[in-house]
């Protein structure tokens, strides 16, 4: 960071908080104390009016404020995906607030910025809150991509592929990204294969924005692309029963609910989901243990069992040897799992 913008985020920081001391001000831009008296010093010369009392810290002079803040276009897209983020994984309160707060965000945008955000508005959709609130896709990936989405740049990528682990070059024609099983997915029209195709972001290895741009794919529109998604075999539906009390849990972590719920006479419930990753499928069928029954697809249901036979095998085989271990208190002691329960 450059010395005029390093002044320019001293006064935000210091018109956002009533007092900021200069060690916290040299610990934020990473700078020496030395430096932080030089800059309060420049910012006062310049006619920014700021109060120090030593040994307290620095503040603004009451009344005093910058005109309206100017985003960057990343700064606006980070606000924009946090916004996103918010509305599919925190409750209604929140989601008003920050619906409120990114309403004020872009009033201040220039124009060109504001159109940045409604086209990436058309361009995104999240459709699983998850287990994991931290999509694994870095900022220096995200940022290209949404950048390339809305000014519609070619992208230059290595990716590996899934189902033979190959290493491909591939130019793409970016046109969205939606969140599910946790991970991002971009949408894009592939040149190599000449057809819509998903990509995996974590499997990217390498990605370059060119500066060639491609023209609007006007048939294209993402909310009819996850329409269509059962009907072209990637979303399949899943016949499950779950305990009454694995409910709650079931409809805050599928995306969009489930599809049908209808309640058994035995206290139960039976759910219809829609999957499209079936990996992440069977880990999340399994965290429930006993609390849920896969009933159909049958290769599902074979693959969830095979798997959780694996999972016994290998436990079955570690617990027939004695443990011999220490107890808190430092004693030994023994133990010998031979029971389900895990008695000792």
């Amino acid at each position: 960071m450059n010395r005029v913008d390093r002044l320019m985020a001293m006064v935000v920081q210091l018109q956002g908080r009533r007092l900021v001391r200069a060690e916290e001000l040299a610990r934020h831009f990473e700078i020496s104390l030395r430096t932080v008296y030089r800059d309060i010093s420049a910012l006062g010369e310049a006619g920014i009016p700021i109060v120090g009392e030593a040994g307290v810290g620095y503040s603004l002079l009451k009344g005093y404020h910058l005109p309206p803040v100017m985003f960057t276009s990343e700064e606006a897209s980070a606000l924009f995906f946090g916004a996103k983020l918010v509305d599919h994984m925190t409750d209604a309160s929140l989601r008003k607030q920050m619906n409120t707060a990114l309403l004020k965000i872009r009033s201040v945008l220039p124009r060109d910025r504001q159109d940045h955000l409604d086209r990436l508005d058309r361009s995104t959709a999240i459709l699983s809150r998850g287990s994991s609130p931290d999509p694994r896709l870095t900022s220096e990936t995200l940022i290209p991509i949404q950048s390339a989405i809305a000014d519609r740049h070619v992208l230059h990528i290595e990716y590996r592929s899934k189902d033979r682990n190959e290493l491909t070059t591939r130019d793409l024609e970016p046109l969205g990204l939606i969140y599910y099983a946790d991970n991002w997915h971009l949408i894009a029209f592939c040149r190599l294969r000449k057809e819509l195709r998903q990509f995996r972001t974590d499997r990217i290895l390498q990605l370059t924005a060119i500066p060639e741009t491609f023209p609007p794919h006007e048939n294209f529109s993402l909310k009819a692309y996850l329409e269509a998604c059962p009907e072209k075999s990637n979303f399949e539906l899943i016949q499950i029963v779950f305990s009454a009390d694995s409910m709650e849990r079931v409809r805050r972590e599928w995306l969009g609910g489930p599809v049908e719920e209808k309640p058994l006479p035995d206290g139960r419930i039976h759910v219809s989901l829609l999957a499209c990753c079936v990996e992440w499928l069977i880990g999340w069928i399994l965290s429930f243990g006993l609390n849920a029954e896969v009933l159909s697809p049958k290769p599902i249901k074979d693959q969830l069992g095979g798997t959780a036979e694996s999972i016994a095998r290998q436990y079955a085989s570690s617990g027939k040897n004695e443990i011999s271990t220490r107890n808190e208190t430092g004693k030994p002691w023994k133990k010998s799992r031979s029971g389900a329960n895990g008695e000792d």
